[in-house]
């Protein structure tokens, strides 16, 4: 369940902050996020639906709002497409696994800063991008947040946000997510693995804060709202990932129940490439079709007035 309605903006910024700290370190393998050939793949459709087009555009200075463990961001610098990238984040914890990523893939030109996506501590018109994944749906105050995205920007600078939940796509991932439990343990019998012997929202403390750290799902139009009030031109909001993310709820869920170093290889693989199968479906024949409205995701950009 997402943050309670009267939980104050210092609440949710300390539970995402302890959370994504203790989340840190296994959150590539959790989430399985990949920074090779697939992973790249991924986020330069991502950034390119997301800006209507303009495959190959690059950026010389960017900054990246809630980077995570850099998914999104490290992946677009070694395509070339970013050349100086600071990446931020409220958790320290999670920066401290983006740069000894970074380090691993040898990337120089990237810093990073921890901040308050509200209060950033940048010179005003310093960055060509400001972007980000799924980063908007943890920030309690969103309306002082573009504000701030806009102030950093150079003009005609631009914003990209992907891997934003909107409403109808949450209360769809419900429905795999209870179908995973169901399957569970016929599925741990199937694969021959063992189930844990501590469920994990019990784990940790990080484990039972997740269901707090979410503040917002989208309507696409709360989100063209606050893209026009914060003075944005250029303003673009679509849907991605539909069969992909309800069967990606699916297996996680039904991977949650098992220990995870007894879950087979062979497993692993069939779920990655099945996932990454119906990521294509989705691209070529639903996203193109259908209102964002019905997806997962939402994709969110726009440009600073020249």
């Amino acid at each position: 369940m997402p943050a309670s309605p009267t939980a104050t903006p210092e609440h949710i910024k300390d539970v995402n902050t302890r959370y994504h700290d203790a989340a840190a370190h296994e959150y590539d393998a959790k989430w399985g996020i990949d920074f090779g050939d697939i992973g790249q793949d991924q986020v330069r459709q991502k950034l390119v639906k997301a800006l209507g087009g303009g495959d190959g555009q690059t950026f010389d200075a960017a900054l990246e709002i809630g980077s995570g463990t850099g998914y999104f961001s490290l992946n677009l610098v070694q395509l070339g497409l970013i050349g100086k990238l600071t990446a931020t984040d409220i958790s320290p914890g999670m920066l401290a696994q983006l740069a000894t990523t970074a380090k691993a893939l040898g990337l120089e030109s990237v810093d990073t800063v921890v901040t308050e996506a509200e209060t950033l501590p940048f010179e005003d018109e310093s960055f060509d991008l400001v972007l980000g994944h799924a980063v908007l749906h943890h920030i309690p105050d969103l309306g002082r947040a573009f504000a701030e995205f806009k102030r950093v920007l150079r003009p005609s600078g631009s914003i990209v946000f992907a891997g934003e939940p909107s409403r109808y796509g949450d209360r769809l991932a419900a429905l795999p997510k209870r179908g995973g439990m169901l399957v569970a343990p016929v599925w741990r019998r199937l694969v021959g693995a063992r189930g844990r012997a501590v469920a994990e929202v019990d784990q940790s403390e990080g484990h039972s804060l997740e269901g707090e750290v979410d503040v917002h799902a989208f309507a696409p139009a709360d989100l063209r709202r606050l893209l026009e009030r914060a003075g944005f031109d250029d303003r673009r909001v679509g849907g991605e990932e539909l069969l992909a993310n309800a069967w990606g709820w699916g297996l996680r869920t039904v991977e949650s129940s098992a220990e995870p170093d007894s879950v087979p290889l062979r497993w692993r693989r069939f779920a990655f490439q099945s996932y990454i199968a119906l990521q294509k479906v989705d691209t070529r024949l639903l996203e193109p079709h259908l209102p964002a409205e019905l997806f997962y995701n939402l994709l969110v950009s726009a440009r600073k007035p020249a």
